[in-house]
C-alpha cells in the first residue's frame, strides 16, 4: 500500500476527505482546570482552560475510516500530523503528533519491538555530532523520569529485528505537536501516549509515511 493510497483511504482526514465521510466525535473529554465543589454565592468559579497546549484537532478523537485497514495497525501521516490506531474495522483512534525534521522524517514500516514505561534516554551519536553544545552534556544518558524528553512512555520501532532508534514516545515539549521539530521521533502528549501505550501489544505493526 503506497503513500497516495493511504492518503486517499484514510477517510478521517478532513484535509483529503470530504466531510460526510467523516464521522468524529471526541472521546475524551478536553480537560479542564478544577472548579470549586460547592462554591459560595461569592465565590468565582474557575473557567475551563485547556491542559493541553495544543490545537483542538489534535486532541485524541474517535474517527471512521474504510475498511481497507487492519485492526491493530498504527498509520503516521508525518505531513498531516497525524497517527491513528485502527481500533476496529473502520474504526480509530486519531492523535496528534510531532514527527522529525525535514531532513529527519522516518518513512517506512515498523513494529513494535520494545514497550518501556517512563524511558530512560541517551542521544544517538549522530544527535551530538549535529548539535554537541545540546547534545552532549547528556552523552551517559538520563534517567527515566518527569524531565526526560521520551516522557512517560516510549514505543520502540524494530525492522527486521533491529531497533531503528525511532520510538514513538511522550514528551516534556507538548506544545511541539503539530511541528516538524524531533530527530526522527514521533511524539505525542504525555496523556495520550499513556493511553495508546496501553492499547498496542508488542508486534503492532506500524507505517509511517
Amino acid at each position: 500500500m503506497d503513500r497516495r493510497h493511504v492518503l486517499t483511504t484514510l477517510a478521517a482526514l478532513p484535509l483529503l476527505s470530504a466531510p460526510a465521510l467523516l464521522r468524529a466525535q471526541t472521546t475524551f473529554p478536553k480537560p479542564t482546570q478544577p472548579t470549586p465543589a460547592a462554591p459560595t454565592p461569592t465565590a468565582e468559579v474557575v473557567p475551563e482552560v485547556p491542559l493541553w497546549p495544543i490545537a483542538p484537532q489534535f486532541y485524541p478523537t474517535e474517527v471512521t475510516v474504510k475498511p481497507e485497514f487492519e485492526p491493530g495497525t498504527i498509520i503516521v501521516v508525518s505531513d498531516q500530523f497525524f497517527l491513528y490506531h485502527i481500533t476496529a474495522t473502520r474504526k480509530a483512534m486519531r492523535y496528534g503528533v510531532a514527527v522529525g525534521k525535514a531532513e529527519l522524517v522516518f518513512r517506512g514500516a515498523a513494529e513494535v519491538g520494545r514497550k518501556v514505561e517512563w524511558p530512560s534516554w541517551k542521544p544517538t551519536p549522530e544527535m551530538i555530532v549535529r548539535s554537541p553544545s545540546h547534545y552532549a552534556k547528556y552523552a551517559d544518558g538520563m534517567p527515566g523520569g518527569p524531565q526526560n524528553p521520551l516522557g512517560a512512555r516510549a514505543m520502540y520501532l524494530f525492522q527486521n529485528g533491529r531497533d531503528t532508534a525511532i520510538r514513538i514516545h511522550g514528551t516534556t515539549e507538548p506544545a511541539s505537536i503539530g511541528h516538524a521539530v524531533s530527530n526522527g521521533c514521533i511524539r505525542m502528549v504525555n496523556d495520550h501516549v499513556i493511553a495508546l501505550y496501553d492499547a498496542v501489544e508488542l508486534g503492532t505493526k506500524v507505517m509511517v509515511y
